[in-house]
């Protein structure tokens, strides 16, 4: 009997049995192949994810209009029947499994971007969809009209693939939703002005849809409940305009948030599991039809609650899906202490999808598309590896090594396992991030064949008494503290910290919850920089940041970016953008700008300039084994410089094919 007996149970809308209440969304991948036809790859993806115990799958958005209403780098497209075969592949792949599957269907409208199109970009006014977005050509009552019939069309075409049911994509700026906002839509004819005629377009999608599908086949509407944005649609002028275009909807998916407020829509990391339930719960005592909710949901015991209040009849899990195949089948189970949680972080996801216009990845999980399949290959012949440092890229390592076979040995000189990653989530903002060292930690813990030992000084010489095979290399990073005029005379003096400093002192409980009139610089305005920034601001903090590029935060994904100006503009945080540090003093640091120098004088002073690669030991290791046929790997923030969890994860996967090249497997 499952501990989440309503998480588990059937429920039925018209022709479709969904066997749980676990909804996989619709995330864009850049999977699909450059005609837009689904590849093998993709087809995997999903049923890694229907063999996980997911009880629906909702496709991600298809071109209902191509090229005009694409969106993204490879987008898959539904706008011509010689997509039905492999779409019909991929049903038959996941229906394999139990699971239901769907499919969005859209058209991007002033979201499709014209140097990917060819053509201009259309809308139902000139308003571009996110700020400094291109103006889009208001389209033509006939126009509108046509790409009705389109979406009509589409849905037939995934009726006769073998999906079970159809979403239409309503929200997130897209075309239907610049038909509802009252952001986009200015128009003054029969599409424009009150909710009904802003609706008028959506109703004629979905009149277009059921008629092209039938009576019994379910549709799913999605929508952005709350737009988050100021002048938008909030969740009254959401209801009030869903009057007129639900009725042929069967199921209600709750989203929420445009463009310009991308934090709300993929959740920001410091939001907590299932904050948006209260807008599925108001759409569905408006309507009484099931809805499906989402919001950074990892823990089965919050969809579960999510349920029972009856505030939702579906719990969508996006992220926690790439991170996680198999989280229906673990809390089905009880192994709620496996779970691979998503950490929230939209970095190999959004940030790869969006920001770089790549695949997919995930920070956490290192084989989205092939999932464990690799534990299925034992090493054929014995193999000792010793891994030095027990951060994230350490853990992975070890356990990737152990869980195929090999006798592991992992050696931390510190007392507790995690790194950095386990440091950095003391933050209050940042506590999500830990799921991730507790699930490597938990996961070593299980493994017989890896044996770990803490408080451990290890130099090359005593490497050589465990016989390796294979050495990694794990050491991680230290702060960035270069020969700056005063630098390390003023560090630690009671004024000046770093990183590190701040984490100890958070950890004891240093800083009061109100620091009205104290002044905080912060000299580096990436990552770590503006974790401090986001800390100390809320605390009502006089805060200024200093970078020496033209930009804050340049290299962050687009959800944390979006995030963080969105900090920064609420709590008035100074910024010192292509500003030079030049010295730093007890109590002041003087900058350069423009070619003037100034003082910004502080009471907390922090020198963030990221963190550089620490790899004591590494050169020797080289020099004692370079002889040898013992492999030596250097991954993670030891690996030449400091870089993102994401790449160290992926690099400890890594030893599979060093084991490989030396004729393990």
């Amino acid at each position: 009997m499952s501990n989440y007996p309503t998480l588990f149970s059937p429920l039925t809308v018209k022709t479709m049995t969904v066997p749980n209440r676990i909804v996989m969304p619709p995330m864009g991948t850049n999977y699909a192949k450059a005609n837009g036809e689904i590849s093998d790859e993709h087809i995997n993806y999903y049923e890694l994810r229907a063999q996980g115990g997911t009880g629906l799958i909702i496709v991600e958005n298809v071109c209902v209009k191509f090229p005009q209403g694409s969106n993204g780098t490879s987008q898959l497209r539904i706008d011509h029947d010689m997509f039905i075969p492999k779409l019909y592949k991929l049903t038959e792949a996941v229906h394999a499994h139990g699971s239901k599957i769907a499919v969005q269907i859209n058209h991007a409208g002033a979201s499709a971007m014209s140097a990917r199109t060819g053509m201009p970009t259309v809308s139902s006014s000139n308003k571009p969809s996110k700020t400094g977005g291109a103006i889009p050509t208001p389209l033509t009552v006939e126009e509108i009209k046509e790409i009705a019939k389109c979406y009509g069309a589409a849905a037939r075409r995934a009726q006769l693939a073998g999906f079970d049911a159809v979403e239409v994509h309503a929200g997130h700026s897209y075309l239907i939703s610049q038909f509802l906002s009252p952001i986009y839509n200015d128009r003054t004819d029969e599409f424009g002005g009150s909710p009904e005629n802003r609706a008028r377009f959506c109703k004629l999608v979905m009149d277009e849809v059921r008629a092209a599908v039938g009576p019994m086949f379910p549709i799913i509407l999605r929508f952005s409940t709350d737009e988050f944005v100021e002048g938008g649609n909030d969740i009254e002028a959401t209801i009030n305009t869903l009057k007129y275009c639900q009725e042929e909807a069967d199921i209600l998916h709750a989203s929420c948030a445009l463009n310009d407020s991308i934090r709300f829509q993929i959740d920001a990391n410091h939001f907590p599991d299932g904050w948006r339930s209260y807008m599925a719960k108001a759409i569905k005592d408006a309507f009484g039809k099931p809805t499906i909710t989402m919001g950074n949901i990892r823990d089965p015991k919050v969809a579960e609650k999510i349920l029972e209040d009856g505030d939702a009849d579906f719990i969508a899990i996006g992220r926690g899906l790439i991170a996680e195949p198999e989280w229906g089948n673990k809390c089905k189970e009880g192994r709620e202490n496996e779970l691979r949680k998503c950490i929230s972080c939209n970095i190999g996801c959004a940030g790869n999808r969006i920001g770089y216009n790549k695949p997919i990845r995930c920070t956490v999980n290192p084989a989205v598309l092939s999932g464990e399949v690799y534990k299925e290959t034992k090493v054929k012949k014995t193999c000792n590896v010793v891994v030095i440092g027990a951060g994230t890229a350490g853990l992975e390592a070890a356990c990737t090594a152990a869980e195929v076979g090999c006798t592991t040995f992992l050696l931390e000189k510190s007392g507790e396992l995690g790194g950095l990653a386990k440091e950095i989530a003391k933050f209050p903002d940042k506590k999500r991030l830990n799921d991730f060292p507790t699930y490597l930690i938990n996961r070593a813990k299980k493994l017989k064949n890896l044996y770990i030992f803490t408080n451990t000084e290890v130099t090359a010489e005593s490497v050589k008494a465990y016989n390796p095979d294979i050495v990694v290399n794990a050491t991680g990073s230290v702060p960035l503290l270069p020969p700056i005029t005063g630098l390390h005379d003023n560090l630690g003096n009671g004024k000046v910290f770093n990183i590190l400093d701040l984490i100890k002192d958070i950890e004891n409980g240093v800083y009061p919850d109100d620091l009205s009139g104290k002044k905080v610089v912060v000299i580096g305005g990436g990552a770590v920089g503006l974790d401090v920034v986001e800390y100390f601001a809320p605390k009502g903090a006089d805060v200024s940041i200093v970078e020496m590029m033209p930009a804050i935060g340049r290299d962050l994904d687009p959800v944390t970016k979006n995030d963080t100006s969105s900090l920064m503009e609420k709590y008035g945080v100074k910024q010192y953008t292509s500003t030079k540090l030049l010295e730093v003093r007890a109590d002041n640091y003087l900058v350069e700008r423009d070619g003037n120098q100034e003082e910004l004088p502080f009471d907390y002073g922090f020198v963030c300039l990221g963190m550089r690669a620490n790899a004591p030991i590494y050169q020797d290791l080289l020099n004692t084994f370079g002889d040898t046929n013992v492999a030596v790997m250097n991954i993670g923030d030891s690996n030449v410089r400091a870089r993102r969890i994401i790449d160290g994860t992926h690099e400890g996967r890594n030893i599979l094919k060093v084991l490989k090249s030396k004729g393990f497997f």
